[in-house]
This record gives C-alpha cells, sequence and structure tokens, in this order.
C-alpha cells in the first residue's frame, strides 16, 4: 500500500542487490535518482507506458538484479507472477499511520491545497478510509492478503513491518538480503557494510540528497513530498479518540481467526487528542 515506506524499502532493496556494483556510497545512483526512477512501480509505469505507445519489456531478458514495485493487492495479481518464481516483499504499516500520511501526501497535490489540520475533512476521509474506500482497496484486505500467502509460501513473500524495521533496521536488512538471494558475507559484516546501507538508506540522508530535495516523479509528485516526518505515532495528533476505536472495532471484526497481529504495534498506544 502507498505512504507504508515503499521508498524506504525500495532504496534498501536497491542497495543490497547492487552493492558490488558501486562501492563508492558518495556515487551511488541514489544521490542522483529518486528511488522511484530505480525500482519502477510496474501498474504506475511500466504497463502505463505501453499504453502510451512504448513497448512491453521482455522481462526475463532484462538484466539482473531485475526490481520492479507495486501497490496491487494480492488477489489481483496475474496468475503468472504468481506461479513465477517471483519474490515478493511485502511492508505494511500500522492503518493509522498510513491513513495520516496518506492524507498529507495527496491532499498538497489536489487543488495546490496545503493539508491544513481541518477536522472535519479529516473526520470525512478517515470515515472513507474506514469503509475501505482507499487507493488499491481497503486497508485489511490488502494486508491480509499478503499476510496469508506468506504464511503459506514463506519462500515466495516475506512480510514486513514499517515498525520492525524501524527498531532494528539491521536484522531486517540481513533478511532482506538473504531473502532476494543475496545474502551478507562474513567479510561483508566484519566491513560494516550494512551499517552503511542503512545509513545511505536512511530517512535523514535521503531527505538530505539534493536530488530529492527538487525535482518529480510520475512526472508531477515532488520528490521532497516522499519525506515529510518518518518515523511512528504521527496520528495521535490527528486522530480523535473515538475515531481510533471506529476502525479498532473494523479491525477487530476483519482480522477476527485470520491469526494476524500486528508485532510492533497496538492500538492505544499513544494518547489520542
Amino acid at each position: 500500500l502507498p505512504k507504508t515506506g515503499t521508498t524506504w524499502l525500495k532504496s534498501l532493496l536497491f542497495a543490497i542487490v547492487n552493492r558490488n556494483k558501486f562501492l563508492d556510497f558518495t556515487q551511488h545512483p541514489l544521490q542522483t535518482q529518486n528511488a522511484h526512477e530505480l525500482v519502477l512501480q510496474l501498474e504506475a509505469k511500466v504497463y502505463n507506458n505501453i499504453t502510451n505507445g512504448s513497448t512491453q519489456p521482455d522481462f526475463p531478458k532484462l538484466p539482473s538484479p531485475r526490481l520492479f514495485a507495486t501497490h496491487i493487492p494480492y488477489f489481483s495479481l496475474p496468475k503468472s507472477l504468481k506461479t513465477s518464481k517471483t519474490r515478493i516483499v511485502y511492508v505494511c504499516r500500522n492503518p493509522l499511520d498510513t491513513f495520516v500520511s496518506s492524507w498529507h501526501f495527496y491532499h498538497q497535490f489536489k487543488l495546490n491545497m496545503k493539508p491544513e489540520l481541518d477536522h472535519s475533512m479529516i473526520e470525512q476521509h478517515f470515515g472513507k478510509f474506514c469503509e475501505g474506500k482507499f487507493l488499491y482497496g481497503p486497508y485489511e484486505d490488502h494486508v491480509l492478503g499478503y499476510w496469508k500467502e506468506s504464511i503459506q509460501n514463506p519462500d515466495k513473500v516475506l512480510f514486513m513491518e514499517y515498525e520492525g524495521l524501524i527498531e532494528d533496521p539491521k536484522a531486517h536488512v540481513k533478511k532482506l538480503a538473504e531473502f532476494v538471494g543475496y545474502p551478507f558475507s562474513m567479510e561483508e559484516e566484519k566491513g560494516n557494510i550494512i551499517d552503511e546501507i542503512i545509513k545511505l538508506c536512511s530517512f535523514d540522508s535521503l531527505k538530505e540528497m539534493e536530488v530529492n530535495k527538487s525535482g518529480n516523479f510520475y512526472g508531477y509528485f515532488e520528490n521532497k513530498a516522499l519525506f515529510r516526518k518518518g518515523g511512528t505515532g504521527d496520528w495521535t495528533n490527528y486522530l480523535t479518540l473515538s475515531m481510533v476505536k471506529k476502525f479498532d472495532e473494523i479491525f477487530q471484526l476483519k482480522f477476527k481467526g485470520s491469526g494476524f497481529s500486528f508485532n510492533h504495534y497496538q492500538f492505544f498506544s499513544g494518547t489520542p487528542k
């Protein structure tokens, strides 16, 4: 889903699988290109370009490693992708921070509107979010689809939580590398390459890169819009207790009996206004 750590995940994966190509991190492609230019989104760039006259790429003939991204729900993915050897890394974020981050991101492009703290508008959009009227479908269905597949086919789908990446980035970067087939050697670990990748791809590092202070991606989104705050718990600054309780009821109903639960987040962990 959008606003769940996609930019961070793209940056980490690109740096991991290409680490032997770009040894000097001061000259790394992430210094001059936004992560969304380096890891193209299938529905927004690859196939959208085809409808605009470009030729469909022959994926098996593209140079390895091949990294692509998508926000499409698991049940909507083509059978060819599900049955191939393609590995999928899915990152989720707690629903309330996801909503607040999305609110800020999309409303700054709508009628040049600044995402001011207008509670009537926030409540209106939060109501739609609770009803499942969210980009790429209901939050719960999206998360549950990939989570179930990660349980059934752990070699195919790796399910990660944004909060876990923040809490222990080193363990998660090692897990990412192993999952995509580019594990770190003992020599690399002793040489602090993992720490260097984490530093290169950190929120503060990416935010301060000149390429992310200017320019845009997909032709209309400003790169700097991807780096508002980072972190966790910002929902406590925007959502009321009644709003959180409403979503909590929906969440519990949707996930009841599924076995799913967040490892790094619980409702009411903050103090909503």
